[in-house]
C-alpha cells in the first residue's frame, strides 16, 4: 500500500491531467506487455523523450502546459514534457514528481533559467531522476537505474539541481507557459528562480 505522503505523487490535477481519455489510453497502451515496473517507466520515458518534439529543437507551436495538450499537439518545452511524463507514470500507479535544474541560458554565466525534469519512485531504488527533454547532439538522457543519465550537468555555483521533488509544477513555470503564445516568446522569457545561498 502506498504511504499517505506519496498520494500527491499519484494524483491527477489541472496540469498532470491523466484522468483525460487520451492520456489514460496512452498510459495503458505503453504499459501493455510490461513485465516489471521498470519496463513501464522505460516505455513512458522513451515515448515522451523520443515522440514529443521539444518546442525549441523543432521551432514548434503551440506552447503547451497541460499533459493532455502536450500529447494532443505532440510538442512541448521540457517543463510541459515533464508534466506529460508524470501523468503517464501516475496513470500507471507509479509515483512521479517534478524536478528542476537551474542552468545558464548560454554557455556560461547569466542569464539563468529553469530546466524541467522528473523524479520517479522505483521500489528497488527510491527516488530516481529522469529527463525526457529529448536527445540531440550533446544531449543523451537515458533510463539506466540506479545511475541517473540526465540531459545536462551543472557546472558552476549558480547552476544547480534544486533538491525538491514537487507534486505540481512551480507557479513561475505555469505562468510562463500560459502567458506566451509562441515557442520563441517563451525562449525569450524563460522562467528562473532566485537562489537563497
Amino acid at each position: 500500500m502506498t504511504p499517505p505522503f506519496m498520494q500527491r505523487y499519484l494524483a491527477a490535477s489541472t496540469y498532470i491531467d491523466f484522468d483525460t481519455p487520451d492520456v489514460l489510453a496512452t498510459a495503458r497502451r505503453l504499459a501493455e506487455g510490461a513485465t516489471s515496473e521498470a519496463d513501464v517507466v522505460r516505455a513512458c520515458f522513451e515515448f515522451v523523450r523520443d515522440t514529443i518534439r521539444h518546442s525549441v529543437d523543432f521551432k514548434a507551436n503551440p506552447v503547451t502546459c497541460k499533459a493532455s495538450d502536450v500529447l494532443r499537439h505532440g510538442t512541448g518545452y521540457c517543463y510541459a514534457k515533464s508534466h506529460l511524463l508524470a501523468a503517464l507514470l501516475r496513470a500507471n500507479g507509479i509515483p512521479a514528481g517534478l524536478c528542476y535544474q537551474r542552468l545558464s541560458v548560454g554557455d556560461s554565466g547569466a542569464p539563468y533559467c529553469l530546466h524541467g525534469l522528473n523524479a520517479v519512485y522505483l521500489e528497488d531504488v527510491g527516488w530516481y531522476r529522469i529527463d525526457a527533454r529529448g536527445n540531440k547532439p550533446g544531449v543523451d538522457a537515458r533510463f539506466e537505474p540506479p545511475v541517473e543519465k540526465l540531459a545536462f550537468a551543472t557546472r558552476t555555483r549558480e547552476e544547480r539541481m534544486l533538491p525538491e521533488i514537487w507534486a505540481e509544477p512551480l507557479p513561475v513555470v505555469v505562468e510562463t507557459l500560459e502567458c506566451y503564445d509562441t515557442w520563441d516568446q517563451v525562449l525569450a522569457n524563460l522562467p528562473d528562480v532566485v537562489l537563497l545561498d
